[in-house]
C-alpha cells in the first residue's frame, strides 16, 4: 500500500486518465499483463505519482525510452542495473 495519497483511475480527471493511458501504452511488453489474481489491488509506483500528472508522464516516458528494446543492452541487463541502483539507494522495490 502506498503511504501517500493517490488518485484511483475511477476518480481521475480526463487529463490524468489520458496521461495514465499514454504511460501504460509505453510500457515494455513484459509489463503488459496485470497483477496476478492473488494481489487484490492494482498498486504500482506509477499510481504513487498521480498527484502530479505532468511529472508522472515525463518520468515514466523517460523510463520507457531507457528500456527500449532498440537499445544495445538486453532487458536482463537493464533489470540488473535497476536492481543495483535500487540496492544502492536502499530502495526495497
Amino acid at each position: 500500500m502506498a503511504w501517500i495519497k493517490t488518485i484511483p483511475l475511477d476518480e481521475a480527471d480526463e487529463k490524468l486518465k489520458d496521461i495514465l493511458n499514454k504511460t501504460r501504452m509505453s510500457y515494455p511488453k513484459e509489463y503488459g499483463s496485470p497483477n496476478p489474481p492473488s494481489i487484490p489491488v492494482n498498486e504500482s509506483i506509477v499510481e504513487s505519482h498521480t498527484l502530479i500528472p505532468d511529472a508522472l508522464y515525463h518520468s515514466f516516458s523517460a523510463f520507457s525510452a531507457m528500456m527500449s528494446p532498440d537499445l544495445p543492452l538486453e532487458r536482463r541487463q537493464h533489470e540488473m542495473i535497476a536492481t543495483l541502483v535500487s540496492l544502492t539507494n536502499d530502495c526495497f522495490y
